[in-house]
Formats: structure tokens, sequence, C-alpha cells
């Protein structure tokens, strides 16, 4: 097993950059989807994850969405409708290169990304969700402050972890396409694995079990019970949780 450097055209021509970690051409492979403002990095644990998966067989996409990492577009332009239309691509490659099944692994906004997708793409044998937000809106809604603007090109501030961001007012209309929940449904018969951690103190719990509730089997859901949004001391368990899916549903 080894990583290369990848990359991909998204839908619109821009290029996604992707690290693949593969021994070979064939054969079961997970696409990382990172989390709102994240990277295919992962701060060094999704990396670490891919290599861990690789000792049981699995090869693993990471990649920037449009706009963030090393990808190109600006952050500002951000949408749902866009991250989805960027896996389509991720998995357009996966599938054209000869890997299959093809699983899909999403953490926080990237969970949502990864539901709304296999939603649309047949192609995705199973998904699992890491923190994944349901009602989206009122998520993103409470990270400003007033009421959106009325032009959707218009520039709204969002208060972040780290630094103030901006997004677009399309970023909030193009929201309103998507039922987060609804979509979880269509994901059965392929098996759906929910996690989450109880002291998450950014994506609701209940999320999680309404994603849970709305889905058909197979379906799992794990609590990691001190768990915060990042499952910073909790990762390994996660991991574990993750292989035992896998070998279930996929070997």
């Amino acid at each position: 097993m080894k990583w290369e450097k990848i990359t991909v055209k998204n839908r619109i021509g821009l290029d996604l950059a992707g690290l693949l970690y593969s021994g070979k051409d064939t054969g079961p492979l997970v696409i990382f989807c990172h989390g709102f403002t994240g990277s295919k990095e992962g701060k060094g644990k999704a990396l670490e994850m891919a290599e861990e998966l690789g000792r049981q067989g699995w090869s693993s996409m990471l990649f920037d969405f449009s706009g963030n990492g090393e990808s190109q577009g600006d952050f500002i332009n951000l949408t749902l409708s866009g991250q989805i239309g960027d896996l389509l691509s991720v998995a357009d490659f996966c599938a054209e290169a000869g890997f299959g099944p093809i699983v899909t692994l999403g953490r926080s906004f990237g969970g949502s990304t990864a539901l709304c997708h296999a939603a649309k793409d047949q192609r995705i044998a199973g998904v699992c969700t890491w923190a994944a937000p349901a009602a989206l809106e009122d998520l993103f809604l409470s990270f400003i402050d007033g009421d959106l603007p009325e032009e959707e090109e218009t520039p709204v501030m969002l208060a972040g972890e780290e630094d103030l961001l901006h997004l677009r007012k399309s970023f909030f209309t193009d929201l309103k396409k998507y039922d987060v929940c609804a979509l979880a449904g269509t994901v059965s018969p392929r098996p759906l694995l929910v996690m989450q951690g109880r002291k998450d103190d950014l994506v609701p719990p209940e999320d999680a079990l309404k994603i849970y509730n709305s889905a058909g089997n197979p379906k799992h859901i794990h609590w990691i019970e001190e768990g915060d949004h990042q499952f910073t001391r909790h990762y390994r368990e996660a991991w574990d949780v993750v292989l035992q899916w896998l070998n279930k549903f996929f070997n």
C-alpha cells in the first residue's frame, strides 16, 4: 500500500486535490468526505485511519472539496449541491479506476453530503456518517447575526471556530433543496452506519437519531458516550466500529 497524489476534475472544471492510498487498482475502497472548512488530511488522523483500513485490505480516497484545502475554487462559492457534485466526480474516478465496492465515510457536513450523494448514486455500496447534521439550515443560520440578505450573491458572514467566514446567500438557499433525513431513507437496502458523540456541542446528538430513524435496514447507530464533535479522544473507538461494520457487510 502506498500514497499517491491524485487530481480529479469536478463538474465545472475545477481541479480537486486527492490522496489515494492503495496497493492495487481494484478491490474495496472508502471515499473520505471531510467536514465544513476541513481538509482531506484531517490534521493527520484521516491519513492514519486510511493506513489502518489498508491493513484490513481497504483502499482509501481522501480529497478536498472545491474551495477547501489544495483544491481549486473559492470557499465563498461553496454549496451543498457543489459538494455533492464534487463527490460524484470523485466516485466516477474511483469506479472508472476499477475499485469496488465503494463506501463513503463523511464527517459532519461531509456526512450530510455523503447521504445526499448516495441518494442519487447507486454505485455507493454503503454510507458511514460521523456527527452529521440533519437540520442543515437551522445549524448554519445559528452561525450568523441578523437576517439573510435579499440578493443571492451577497456575502454572508459566519462566526467560525477559528475565524470569520464568508459564504454567499446562495449557500443557504441551496440548503433548502435537501431533506437529509428523507434522503437517508433512500440509502436502504445499502447499509448505513451512524456515529455520534453524546457530548457534541456543535451538532445536536438528536440529529443522529433523526437520521437513523429515517433510514431503512440495514442500519446501525453507535454512540460515543464521551465523544465531542471531533471524537478527539475517541477516534480509535470510531475506527474500530467502522472496521467491524465494513467486515460485516463487505467481506
